[in-house]
């Protein structure tokens, strides 16, 4: 290695604090036989079951940690809550950064470091997707590979740090998917959400100073300019359609000057250094080490918190709670009742549910406006001033509300969202989400059954916040809710709109809304729950959705 630094071999690694390994000139680096070569696209990929490290969720280690069901992808493997009870986030993603020279094995020192660390919602992000776009000039050297891919002016650094920023403070972000053939960006950008570990990889991963500032553990992977010229030529001819005279070309005019240049003198920013690129397993399992004890330290607890606050509180003036008329009593005495069928459980529920979706509907923003009768008369009324609507169910008790409001909204856009709890931890849970696009510009009626602690519902509604959606243009709208998840919900977002048809003063010990309703999934959908941890999102199981 250059600059004096040393690698180690695995027998002479030490334990200080912070990492596992040895300090030397402000860099780690560590060495073990083997190698390793590849390269895929940005994704977000999930560990493989075959080696599992570390047990992350309630479900054994033998389950795969997603199931796909047709077009849906649900993560069994759920993310925990990443804001605290002021709704907040509290935490941002870890970002792993990698570095080294073209065909160096970044890649595949991310996919085993993914596969090591065997946690849910990691993120893969693939500093090629940056690459910025080429002029008609630009094109015509592209073409006939003269022109610098790799110099620090071809990538999009304006952009890269906005979306990396964004992803890591949990925000949605939009990636583009740049195409190594035209030399353009693709039409369609990939959506990404939900990052608890950020993998960034890139030839100038370390070439900007405001790049730097957002990654918390920087990697160089070091690798043999001779391996990385042979699988540069396998990459390029086989997976971008070069020829090998091209490549060889742009190798020794670009590439090879560039890691020179720009690249190498880098390694001295790297907290880690890697020789030899995947096959380097010692590396590896101290990196992942360091990463699990830095999500250790990152835990929250929201539900415990939840449940001890907001004692003797006034009820919050963003609750609005259907009129109690004797139709509305006389409905919650069928649903309430243990007794009852449960064909007429649905029956009634749906007819309740209506009447909450159109108490809800009175909240949306409106406008005057005139139109002619059939008599040729003028009619003053008022119509919905918004761009849209958009209902999300939380699955999957939630989903039962969606029939109502498609009755009374046309073309309604429904979205859904996936929280369970955690029977370990007794924490909610992100499992799935699909949202329409476009759902920062709209009005939200956000959907469940019941709230009892506010815990799922919180989740939810920072899922919108985290998808650009308004705070003020929320709707929670819920058939029964706890004074509890009242509080909750406005204290975390005071500027979100609160709709029931009734609050029940308590829960119990195993968070249940008192004097409740039971378990409103398991009446509606006729199937047994869970004991424990009944609440707002019914404890669905994921193939519920």
């Amino acid at each position: 290695m250059d600059g004096g630094r040393q690698a180690l071999s695995g027998a002479d690694m030490t334990t200080l604090p912070g990492y596992t390994g040895a300090r030397i000139s402000g860099c780690w680096a560590l060495r073990t036989d083997g190698g390793g070569s590849g390269e895929d696209s940005l994704d977000r990929l999930l560990p493989p079951v075959s080696t599992p490290r570390r047990k992350s969720t309630t479900l054994s280690k033998a389950e795969p940690p997603l199931l796909r069901t047709g077009t849906r992808t649900i993560y069994t493997a759920g993310r925990p809550p990443w804001y605290n009870e002021h709704g907040t986030q509290s935490k941002e993603a870890f970002v792993i950064g990698l570095c080294g020279g073209s065909a160096s094995g970044k890649t595949t020192v991310a996919n085993k470091i993914i596969e090591a660390l065997d946690v849910p919602w990691v993120v893969l992000l693939s500093m090629d997707s940056f690459y910025k776009v080429l002029s008609a000039e630009e094109q015509a050297l592209a073409a006939s590979n003269d022109y610098n891919f790799d110099h620090p002016g071809a990538f999009d650094f304006e952009l890269l740090v906005t979306t990396l920023r964004k992803l890591k403070q949990g925000k949605s972000v939009k990636i583009p998917v740049y195409d190594f053939t035209t030399h353009g960006r693709q039409k369609d950008w990939k959506n990404v959400y939900g990052a608890s570990v950020i993998i960034f990889e890139g030839i100038m991963a370390f070439a900007d100073k405001e790049l730097l500032r957002l990654l918390d553990m920087k990697i160089f992977v070091d690798t043999d300019s001779d391996i990385r010229l042979v699988r540069r030529l396998r990459r390029d001819i086989t997976e971008r359609g070069r020829d090998i005279e091209g490549v060889i070309k742009q190798y020794n005019k670009f590439v090879k000057p560039a890691f020179d240049q720009y690249i190498e003198p880098t390694m001295r920013l790297a907290d880690i250094v890697v020789p030899r690129g995947g096959g380097n397993m010692v590396a590896i399992d101290l990196i992942v080490q360091h990463v699990h004890s830095q999500l250790e330290e990152r835990e929250l607890s929201v539900r415990a918190l939840l449940a001890s606050a907001h004692q003797s509180q006034p009820l919050p003036q963003t609750l609005s709670v259907l009129e109690s008329t004797p139709q509305v009593r006389g409905l919650h005495a069928i649903i309430r009742n243990k007794e009852t069928s449960r064909d007429e459980f649905i029956f009634y529920s749906k007819r309740l549910m209506r009447l909450l979706i159109e108490h809800a509907l009175t909240f949306l923003p409106s406008q005057p406006c005139v139109v002619q009768t059939p008599q040729g008369e003028e009619y003053e009324g008022r119509r919905f001033h918004g761009k849209g609507i958009t209902g999300v169910s939380i699955l999957r008790a939630g989903e039962t509300m969606e029939p109502a409001l498609r009755a009374v909204c046309k073309d309604v856009r429904i979205g859904k969202i996936l929280i369970q709890t955690n029977m370990d931890s007794g924490e909610p849970e992100l499992h799935y989400l699909r949202l329409p696009k476009d759902i920062s510009d709209d009005h939200v009626i956000l959907m469940d059954s019941t709230v009892s602690t506010g815990a799922a519902a919180m989740m939810a509604v920072r899922v919108l916040l985290d998808h650009d959606v308004q705070e003020d243009k929320i709707l929670m709208v819920s058939l029964l809710m706890a004074e509890l998840g009242v509080h909750s919900v406005a204290y975390a977002f005071p500027q979100v709109k609160i709709i029931t048809t009734a609050v029940d003063k308590s829960i119990d010990d195993l968070l249940r809304v008192i004097p409740g309703i039971g378990d409103f999934g398991d009446r509606y959908f006729g199937t047994d729950g869970p004991a424990l941890w009944s609440d707002e999102d019914d404890q669905p199981t994921p193939t519920s959705s």
